[in-house]
């Protein structure tokens, strides 16, 4: 299996995520990460899915999204042509004996310490999937309280944007 991400754009409505996880779960597949958020355009949401599947079972999952009413256009995203990111807070041990190992890591990863106890650091990152998975190993031995990461959201690079052409899907009677 390969990871996939997929760059959803959909009306910005009640129950659109609810029909398009719906899609993936009755395939069969788990959806690894999902981030949805608002666009430039205040009617329009863009959602961010990546899935482990082969090209086939996803071709026919992508074409059954696009027979979504809400669905207004899909594209896959290659991680050569995007920029790809994801967050992370990380509430890390931090004593007096530890703290200095421990900002010195956070450091070397140009993440950010965002709360301070006199116990326990909390750090906010961004990045890959990898560099984040990094963080992690390197800050395990500290010992991590808590973590939340968030879903992946990716661009392609470039100029062009998917949101370029006009939305007409937009347009259609409701």
């Amino acid at each position: 299996m390969t990871r996939h991400t997929l760059s959803v754009l959909v009306e910005n409505k009640p129950g659109v995520l609810a029909r398009v996880a719906g899609l993936f779960s009755r395939r069969g597949f788990n959806i690894e990460s999902l981030a949805v958020g608002p666009t430039e355009h205040a009617d329009v949401s863009r959602m961010t899915i990546v899935v482990a599947v082969e090209d086939l079972p996803l071709e026919q999952v992508t074409k059954q999204l696009n027979k979504l009413i809400n669905v207004i256009k899909i594209v896959e995203l290659d991680t050569t042509v995007s920029v790809q990111r994801e967050l992370i807070l990380l509430k890390v041990r931090a004593d007096t004996s530890v703290r200095s190992h421990v900002l010195e890591t956070v450091q070397l990863f140009r993440a950010k310490v965002v709360d301070v106890s006199p116990d326990a650091v909390t750090v906010e990152a961004t990045g890959t999937h990898d560099k984040l998975e990094a963080l992690i190993r390197m800050l395990e031995p500290y010992g991590i309280r808590e973590l939340v990461q968030s879903g992946l959201v990716a661009l392609g690079r470039g100029s062009r944007s998917i949101t370029d052409r006009n939305l007409r899907a937009l347009d259609r009677p409701a």
